[in-house]
């Protein structure tokens, strides 16, 4: 059975699995998004008591509390116990790239290049965590939820604000990887 799971799976399989999680949702009239679990852990914390938006029933949101507790714990799992021998397996052009910005390839889905302790301890790679958590924290906040808020449960309830959402992640996407991350890197 470990082998079943730590093979690459296809992509319609979590597709499918992502469908069935949104139709359990919309049945019972949730609406998913990992950074409204940020608010709520706030307002756990007692920061209702002085900013008003923090001020609601956290109570409410136990069970996406939850389901962001599965995500975190079915990540560590994946990434330890189910994790393959084999490397990550990228096309030729995205590792001719990711070598044009000066990042080697290393086989692992995170670059110790750019997620190691030898970079992130750097000033530079203080200043690129620091800015752009604070660039996706604003962005989350500014769009009324995160990507996978908007683009898995906004797109699936036919929300247009996430559909306009989704579309700027996009383009904010692709000015990144084309303008930006060159110039960091």
């Amino acid at each position: 059975m470990l082998d079943i799971l730590r093979q690459p799976w296809s992509w319609y399989a979590s597709g499918a699995a992502i469908a069935f999680i949104m139709l359990i949702l919309l049945y019972f009239g949730k609406s998913f998004g990992v950074s409204a679990n940020l608010r709520t852990m706030c307002t756990i914390a007692g920061a209702g008591k002085r900013v008003k938006f923090f001020d609601f029933d956290w109570r409410s949101q136990k069970w996406n509390l939850l389901f962001l507790l599965g995500s975190v714990l079915g990540g560590y799992i994946a990434s330890t116990l189910l994790k393959s021998d084999q490397p990550l397996q990228l096309s030729n052009a995205t590792i001719h790239d990711l070598q044009g910005l000066g990042i080697h390839f290393d086989g692992q889905l995170n670059p110790a290049q750019i997620f190691g302790l030898d970079f992130i301890s750097t000033p530079k790679g203080i200043m690129v965590l620091l800015f752009g958590g604070a660039l996706v924290g604003f962005g989350a906040r500014y769009a009324g939820g995160c990507t996978s808020g908007h683009a898995i449960s906004g797109l699936s309830n036919l929300q247009l604000p996430s559909l306009i959402a989704v579309i700027g992640f996009f383009i904010g996407g692709l000015a990144m990887t084309y303008f930006i991350l060159p110039l960091i890197f």
